[in-house]
């Protein structure tokens, strides 16, 4: 089921602020798929979902080889017979602003503020398409 990236429906959105681990999947620079656990935060005002990474992770190095406009990504999270799937263009953030905002979104989310990171960035991915069943 399609729901609108900006204007979710009280459940898809309360399924999003539940305390999920989700998978992100980025292109290889070969094309083919990686999929790894993170932690996802989504802002239907924004039109925006952001994962918390280190800049030296191979996801971060899959959006870089994409070049500077970033690459299409999905992040998913399922429980039971609920699923839900954000999909977009992602670029990698790392100034200090994005980077504490994404951190104080991820421990609302998940209720744990992560250890200090010199080298964290944001995934932030600009949401174009959502869907799933909540």
């Amino acid at each position: 089921m399609s729901h609108d990236v900006l204007n979710p429906t009280a459940d898809y959105l309360a399924f999003w602020r539940e305390r999920h681990i989700c998978t992100l999947t980025t292109p290889r620079p070969d094309g083919t798929p990686h999929v790894v656990p993170v932690g996802v935060t989504y802002d239907p005002e924004a039109g925006v979902a952001r994962v918390i990474c280190n800049k030296h992770s191979r996801k971060v190095r899959n959006i870089a080889a994409a070049g500077p406009e970033g690459a299409r990504v999905a992040v998913c999270q399922m429980a039971g017979r609920r699923w839900a799937t954000l999909e977009g263009r992602g670029r990698i953030v790392d100034d200090e602003a994005s980077v504490a905002d994404a951190v104080a979104r991820y421990a609302e989310r998940y209720g744990r503020v992560p250890s200090p990171n010199p080298d964290r960035v944001v995934l932030e991915i600009t949401l174009d398409r959502a869907m799933g069943r909540a």
